[in-house]
C-alpha cells in the first residue's frame, strides 16, 4: 500500500465517482480503477458499492475513508512542520500522554514550554503508553507520559508523581452515602475497565489493587477510553476507578469518592529515549521539576 493509493481513494471517496476524482487527480479513469482495485485487493475488502447509484462507500470502506483522511491530514501537517525547519523558521518537540495525564500537571508543563521556546512547534499525541514507547524508538515524539513502567533497553523512565485512585458513580448511587469507599465495596458493584485495547495498561493496574486485596471485580464492559467509561457511569452501567486529578472533569451525573485503602494509586510515568540529551529536552524536563515542586508546595503556603 502507497501514499499514492490512500490519495485516490480519497478523491474518489470524497467525489463519490470514478470520473470526477480521476479529473481531480489530473489522471485518466482507467488507471484510477486499477488502483483502487489494487488497494481493495490489499485490504480484502470492497471499500465500493458499484452497484449504487451514485456510486457509495460500503460499511468498510466508510470506516477505512475516517482513517485515511486523518493520515493524510498528519501527513500533511508533517510536511509542512518539515519545511518550516528545513528553513530555520522553528524546532519540533514531541509529547506523548494519556489522557488522564491532562488533568494534573502536564498542562501547566506544556503551557510554559510553548511561552519559553515560542520557535518550537509542539507536537502532541494522544497514545497509550505501550504506543509511547514505539513512537519514542521512531523518533515521532521526544517524551512521553503514561500510566506504566515498561522495560525496554532503548527507554528510559520515571515515576514523577503519584495520583490516588477515586470511585466514579453514577449520581445517586447509594454508595454516595459512604465518605471513603472501601475497595471490597466496589468489587460488587458492575465494573467499567479501561482501556479495553493495548495491554498491558491501566486497566491492569486497576484490577491489580483489587487482586492484591483477594477481590475479584465483576467487569461488565470494557471501554476504549477513559472519557467512554465515565459516559458509561454517568449511564448507570457500573462504576470505575479514575485518578483522582480526574475530578476536574465535573458532570453532574457522575459522583466521586476517595477510597478508604491507603496507596491506591497510580503512577504518572516520564519517558524518554535513552541518552536523548538534547537541550530541548533537558529544558522541559526542568520545567516538569519546577512544575512539580510548586505543586507540592502551593497548599502549604496557604
Amino acid at each position: 500500500m502507497e501514499l499514492r493509493h490512500l490519495r485516490y481513494f480519497d478523491a474518489v471517496a470524497t467525489e463519490l465517482s470514478f470520473s470526477r476524482a480521476a479529473e481531480k487527480l489530473h489522471i485518466a479513469q482507467p488507471p484510477l480503477s486499477r488502483q483502487i482495485r489494487q488497494l481493495e485487493d490489499e485490504l480484502g475488502a470492497e471499500l465500493f458499492d458499484r452497484s449504487a447509484r451514485p456510486l457509495a462507500l460500503t460499511p468498510a470502506g466508510r470506516y477505512f475513508h475516517a482513517q485515511v483522511v486523518q493520515s493524510l491530514n498528519r501527513i500533511q501537517e508533517a510536511a509542512r512542520a518539515t519545511r518550516r525547519i528545513a528553513e530555520g523558521h522553528q524546532g519540533w518537540f514531541g509529547i506523548g500522554f494519556v489522557p488522564s495525564t491532562l488533568y494534573g500537571f502536564l498542562p501547566e508543563v506544556i503551557r510554559r514550554f510553548r511561552e519559553a521556546h515560542p520557535r518550537v512547534e509542539v507536537g502532541l499525541s494522544e497514545l497509550t503508553t505501550v504506543r509511547q514507547y514505539e513512537a519514542l524508538k521512531a523518533g515521532r515524539i521526544d517524551v512521553g507520559f503514561g500510566r506504566l513502567e515498561l522495560a525496554d533497553v532503548a527507554i528510559a523512565s520515571e515515576v514523577v508523581a503519584r495520583d490516588a485512585l477515586v470511585a466514579a458513580l453514577p449520581a445517586r448511587h447509594r454508595l454516595l452515602a459512604t465518605k471513603r469507599l472501601p475497595l471490597a465495596r466496589l468489587a460488587e458493584e458492575p465494573l467499567l475497565l479501561y482501556p479495553a485495547q493495548t495491554r498491558p495498561s491501566y486497566a491492569d493496574q486497576m484490577l491489580a489493587h483489587f487482586e492484591a486485596r483477594g477481590l475479584r471485580p465483576r467487569i461488565v464492559q470494557e471501554a476504549n477510553e477513559m472519557q467512554t467509561a465515565i459516559g458509561l457511569v454517568a449511564a448507570g452501567i457500573g462504576v470505575t476507578l479514575v485518578p483522582a486529578p480526574v475530578q476536574a472533569l465535573q458532570r453532574q451525573d457522575v459522583a466521586y469518592r476517595p477510597l478508604r485503602e491507603e496507596g491506591v494509586d497510580s503512577p504518572v510515568v516520564m519517558s524518554q529515549r535513552r541518552g536523548d540529551d538534547s537541550p530541548l529536552l533537558q529544558a522541559f524536563r526542568a520545567l516538569v521539576a519546577a512544575t512539580l515542586v510548586q505543586a507540592i508546595t502551593a497548599p502549604q503556603a496557604r
